[in-house]
């Protein structure tokens, strides 16, 4: 852990590699120094059914992000820092204090930028009783040996895939190399975490992979598709149809809408007749997830 913590005195934790010493008060691409951020921290009920139950996951949103998609919906604290600096101890203190409210799980949400801090907060809460499943909530732009490091610490990988096309990548994300780091993480995920394991109706280990359709870019989304089925079978799947134009998406016109019923159709149809696993939003809603909680042999 501890030097993992040295890396940010020359930060590469991230594929942007930004090489800057945080320490000092250098700013990379995700914004931050050398504290977590945090937006803020509840009982999440809106994520997928395995991971909300009925408690509620123990949600905590970090500001700052490696990614910055140009639609982002979190746009105001993912773009920005906006948030309360927090101490190891005091975000240890957060992760218990969403244990005693009953949370199923703690949710590190966007925590890729953060997470040699984020270890040392999860040790000292470890020692101090934290006893819930651990969720690693990422937008899947990771170092395959970073993943690989969390390995025995980490209970659930719930990643998104938002891209296999890196001229797409590029044009809304700014990474190019986003399906190739993608695809590398997720093999080591998948390595860690590829049987689900349930307790109580929840998910206690396994990997949900993410993926919210693009307007417009439903044949990427077939690819993506496709991929899991074929290299990551046994995960988990959630299908989101959520997408709204936030933030700079109408700098792109092609993007600058929701998804049409056509786009829904085709592609969640695409994902029933494939082997694969989880739920599909409902359309109607753009809200909540499609069903009850799903036991590993019930198909999409």
């Amino acid at each position: 852990m501890e030097e993992l913590k040295k890396r940010l005195s020359r930060c590469d934790i991230c594929p942007r590699n930004c090489k800057v010493n945080r320490f000092d008060g250098e700013l990379g691409y995700c914004g931050i120094r050398d504290k977590a951020v945090v937006h803020c921290a509840f009982l999440h009920r809106g994520e997928e059914p395995a991971i909300s139950g009925d408690r509620g996951s123990g949600t905590i949103f970090f500001s700052g992000c490696n990614l910055k998609c140009s639609y982002c919906q979190n746009y105001k604290f993912s773009w920005k820092p906006e948030g309360k600096p927090l101490s190891s101890k005091d975000l240890a203190k957060v992760m218990l204090d969403l244990q005693i409210k009953g949370a199923i799980n703690i949710n590190l949400v966007t925590p890729t930028h953060l997470m040699p801090l984020i270890l040392e907060a999860l040790l000292t809460a470890l020692k101090e009783g934290l006893k819930l499943p651990i969720v690693y909530n990422t937008s899947g732009y990771e170092k395959e040996e970073i993943i690989k490091g969390l390995d025995g610490i980490i209970d659930i990988y719930l990643s998104d895939m938002k891209y296999l096309n890196s001229t797409i990548a590029e044009k809304y994300s700014r990474a190019a190399n986003y399906p190739l780091m993608c695809i590398q993480s997720l093999k080591e995920m998948y390595r860690q975490k590829k049987l689900p394991l349930w307790k109580n109706g929840f998910l206690s280990s396994g990997l949900i992979i993410r993926h919210l359709v693009l307007p417009g870019q439903i044949e990427d989304s077939k690819e993506i598709l496709s991929w899991i089925e074929e290299n990551t079978p046994q995960a988990l799947l959630s299908l989101m149809f959520q997408y709204q134009p936030y933030y700079k998406a109408k700098d792109f016109p092609e993007i600058n809408r929701a998804i049409d019923n056509e786009e829904y159709s085709r592609t969640s149809k695409y994902a029933q007749k494939l082997n694969l696993k989880g739920w599909v939003q409902e359309f109607s809603s753009n809200k909540s997830m499609a069903g009850p909680y799903f036991e590993p042999n019930i198909h999409i």
